[in-house]
């Protein structure tokens, strides 16, 4: 499935992997990363809204959808961040504005520590970073986060779980995490399902490196005092009140030039409340 009025291409990147990307309007970029167990396609309404006066680069990540699925890896979230820098690069454009939604925030949230002079805005919808999600989860609140913990074990038994009965694995999330089951029609998570049968490996592989690797880079960003430098805009469901921590506060450790919005939408708010998040987006935009 494609975003209408997009036009699709597959660009070859020095980071070794062949990116899927839809590409709408004209005007300053920025760029839409999705989520878990998404595609590029979850940004279809906030994409056709903000096409009208910005040129929208939304990809499928490494691993995910028609993008390359490496199977040796590596998923860092550093890795993944340098795809989106060099193909906005391949695409002409040197600096722009990134917003991701779960996965893909993490992405974003990396691409603003390693590269602050090349993302001039951020945007991350319903998630915490890496360190502080491991940090925040513990005893049985951590039960709403049992994937994180199934997918963080060595190669092998994860993967083979979840293909024993991926549509359930996956189609659980779709259900639990949405408000509105409307907002997610038949036809997309058709969609959602089968892209992400085709990418258990290296989804797997995505979530492991953030028990691993990702936290290292995290702890090391905090060690030595860094944060994002731009405006950074956080949309997120009401965390702190069911997990017991301050999700404002959380994030302005890691962002001072902070706006932080909670919502009454679902996990999936792109396809829930796309008017809620464009306008979100454009103020973020318009700083």
């Amino acid at each position: 499935m494609n975003i209408p009025g997009f036009e699709y291409q597959r660009v070859a990147l020095d980071t070794g992997v062949a990116l899927n990307v839809a590409v709408g309007g004209t005007g300053r970029p920025i760029v839409l990363l999705h989520g878990f167990p998404q595609t590029h396609l979850m940004w279809r309404h906030v994409a056709a809204d903000l096409a009208a006066d910005h040129t929208v680069i939304s990809p499928d990540l490494r691993g995910y959808g028609a993008s390359d699925k490496p199977a040796g890896g590596p998923y860092d979230k550093r890795t993944m961040a340098a795809d989106i820098v060099g193909l906005a690069r391949a695409l002409g454009h040197e600096r722009f504005a990134l917003a991701g939604h779960d996965r893909g925030a993490l992405v974003a949230v990396r691409a603003g520590l390693d590269h602050p002079d090349t993302v001039t805005h951020l945007a991350a919808l319903d998630v915490l970073p890496t360190l502080d999600m491991w940090d925040v989860l513990r005893g049985a609140s951590a039960a709403v986060a049992f994937h994180l913990y199934l997918m963080a074990q060595p190669p092998g038994l994860p993967e083979r779980m979840i293909a024993a009965s991926a549509d359930d694995f996956f189609g659980y999330f779709l259900d639990a995490w949405t408000r509105d089951p409307a907002a997610i029609p038949p036809d997309v998570r058709a969609e959602y399902l089968r892209a992400s049968r085709e990418a258990i490996p290296s989804i797997v592989a995505d979530y492991r490196a953030s028990a691993g690797i990702d936290a290292e880079h995290d702890r090391a960003d905090r060690e030595a005092g860094r944060t994002l430098a731009m405006p950074v805009t956080v949309v997120q469901q009401d965390w702190g009140a069911a997990l017991g921590y301050d999700a404002a506060a959380v994030w302005r450790a890691w962002a001072p030039d902070l706006d932080h919005i909670t919502t009454s939408a679902g996990h999936f708010m792109a396809e829930e409340a796309p008017g809620e998040v464009v306008k979100a987006l454009r103020a973020l935009l318009a700083g």
